[in-house]
């Protein structure tokens, strides 16, 4: 352990998601309905809470009623209520109503809502009970006992510190939080996890991690827009652009104040080295149903991100001595049902439970902490996952197929043709062939700058800021392979699959990779598709990246 200086606690919360902020206020709503006194701590390396959270995103309120029954009364910021869905197959030009939407599909009884927003709102209700947010403070390292088995807390990163790794004036060293129970709540793949996995193989005897990446925009209508004027307020799509080799598809969600919420979600299981999110982002914009929906409009905020999107089956170990694992860390995305923010909620709240429980006993080992997982199995969040364990797995299915798989899932509440279904792709899954050169060009998407906007500008409007003199967050552990291996087989994906730029290949005279790590939206989806998992993303200097105010 460090000589730093150390701030111990007796629960810390690692990431200021739905799941952990969910899960702190249900302990405080605990210890002050017992009269105990608990240091609660919460770190998010975002400078604020809620400027790193980005979703779709429509809440079931089913944990949320849970936790604070009377929500609408303390005014949670809600978009858009009483919901009506619209489902489509895309062709190119075309649209097909899909004829039968099945019941997990459907959003009755949910809410839209901004995810930067809603848990902004739920941070200051965090902060009213007493609870001690941290925002700008990113955790850089896991504090393990002399056995390297029981989990003590977190390092934050030091600030201050150039990039070639010297002290500024500025300099402020982290600090060693310690807490007898820590919850990690980073979100998909988060470096932390990272980190415990190697160490204790939480992760050892499940199904591959499988992850998906979803680019989102939120887009401010004209008043004349019919659509603003229509019932509808839900549309999910799928077919074009991905097609239905690459697992995917498209949203629109009615916002209040004449915006809506567009995105399209690619699976990273995807074989295609020429494929490119942001390019077949820009092609779901163009199409007919999509175009004439937004036509008028302009882009107010951008941003992507990373879904833990492999379901029941990829779940890691839930509890080790010392700590628990909440929300999209432990893979709690129902991918059937295109949400996690309630699965996140009730897992923190489960959390929270567990650990009341061990503090009261004084037994913070994995034995007494196991109980969150028993929680678990016995909650809805069982039901749900256990009803969609195998259907990231049929999805990943080629062509029309994969719907012979989810209609046999629908029809055997989850089991479907064998189970469990076996995961065939992982997500460095790339075709073992050179991509066609004349399909890795420059591809004209009539970019005008306001409705359509090329990388750059995306990355301006999701507000991402780092410090610039910094090391660089990201490890290219061996250039060979980059300007090798890589760039043979596969034309240097990096290039394609980052939906920030932050990978480019300067070709003039001897090639190099460039690296512009002050556009890094903090995704990780570098680490995940890079093909040779020659990419390691670490947390830059707390308080950078995106800034997301309303997506």
């Amino acid at each position: 352990m460090s000589q730093r200086e150390e701030m111990p606690l007796d629960v810390l919360f690692v990431g200021g998601g739905p799941a952990n902020l969910a899960g702190a206020i249900h302990l405080m709503q605990m210890a002050q309905e017992k009269g105990l006194e608990i240091e609660i701590g919460l770190i998010e390396k975002g400078s604020t809470i809620g400027a790193h959270s980005l979703s779709g995103a429509i809440l079931d309120p089913k944990a949320l009623a849970e936790l604070m029954p009377d929500y609408k009364d303390k005014k949670c910021p809600l978009e858009c209520s009483d919901l009506k869905d619209e489902f489509y197959y895309l062709t190119p030009k075309g649209k097909f109503a899909v004829p039968y939407t099945p019941g997990y599909m459907h959003n009755q009884g949910c809410h839209i809502i901004s995810l930067s927003q809603f848990t902004r709102w739920l941070g200051d209700i965090a902060e009213e009970m007493g609870i001690m947010i941290f925002p700008g403070f990113s955790g850089t390292e896991v504090i393990f006992d002399e056995t390297g088995k029981t989990v003590l807390g977190v390092v934050t990163g030091d600030k201050g510190i150039d990039k070639d790794g010297q002290q500024k004036s500025t300099f402020e060293p982290g600090v060693d939080l310690t807490a007898r129970v820590t919850v990690f709540g980073e979100g998909p793949k988060g470096s932390l996890m990272r980190q415990v996995g190697n160490q204790l193989g939480i992760f050892s005897d499940r199904m591959p991690q499988i992850f998906e990446t979803a680019i989102k925009e939120v887009i401010r209508l004209p008043e004349s827009n019919e659509f603003l004027n229509s019932a509808t307020t839900v549309v999910h799509t799928f077919g074009y652009p991905l097609g239905m080799e690459t697992k995917g598809g498209g949203f629109l969600y009615k916002m209040a104040d004449n915006r809506v919420s567009l995105g399209l979600v690619t699976g990273l299981d995807y074989a295609d080295p020429s494929l490119e999110p942001y390019d077949a982002f820009i092609q779901f914009k163009h199409h007919p149903l999509i175009a004439d929906i937004i036509k008028g409009g302009k882009v107010l905020q951008q941003g992507a991100k990373t879904l833990s999107a492999g379901g029941y089956y990829t779940m890691p170990q839930l509890a080790v001595d010392g700590a628990l694992f909440v929300g999209d860390s432990a893979s709690m995305l129902n991918i059937q049902r295109l949400k996690g923010i309630h699965t996140a909620m009730k897992s923190g709240m489960l959390a929270a439970e567990t650990i009341m429980e061990a503090l009261a006993a004084d037994d913070v080992s994995v034995g007494m902490l196991n109980n969150y997982e028993s929680k678990i199995k016995a909650s809805w969040i069982q039901d749900e996952l256990w009803a969609a364990r195998n259907f990231s797995q049929a999805l990943s299915k080629q062509g029309f197929g994969k719907f012979f798989h989810i209609g046999a899932q629908h029809l055997t509440k989850g089991r479907g043709f064998i189970d469990p279904m076996p995961i065939e792709k992982d997500s460095t899954t790339l075709k073992n062939q050179t991509a066609p050169a004349n399909e890795v060009g420059d591809k004209d998407q009539h970019y005008d700058g306001e409705l359509y906007v090329d990388k750059l500008t995306g990355v301006y409007l999701s507000g991402t800021q780092h410090e610039e003199d910094q090391p660089c967050h990201l490890d290219v552990l061996d250039m060979d392979i980059c300007l090798n291996q890589c760039r043979q087989s596969y034309q240097n994906p990096c290039t394609r699959f980052c939906p920030g730029q932050v990978y480019e290949m300067e070709t003039e005279g001897e090639a190099r990779l460039k690296l512009n790590p002050s556009n890094c939206l903090h995704c990780k989806t570098c680490e995940i598709k890079d093909p040779y998992d020659n990419i390691i993303w670490n947390c830059p200097e707390g308080g950078g990246g995106p800034n997301y105010t309303i997506c």
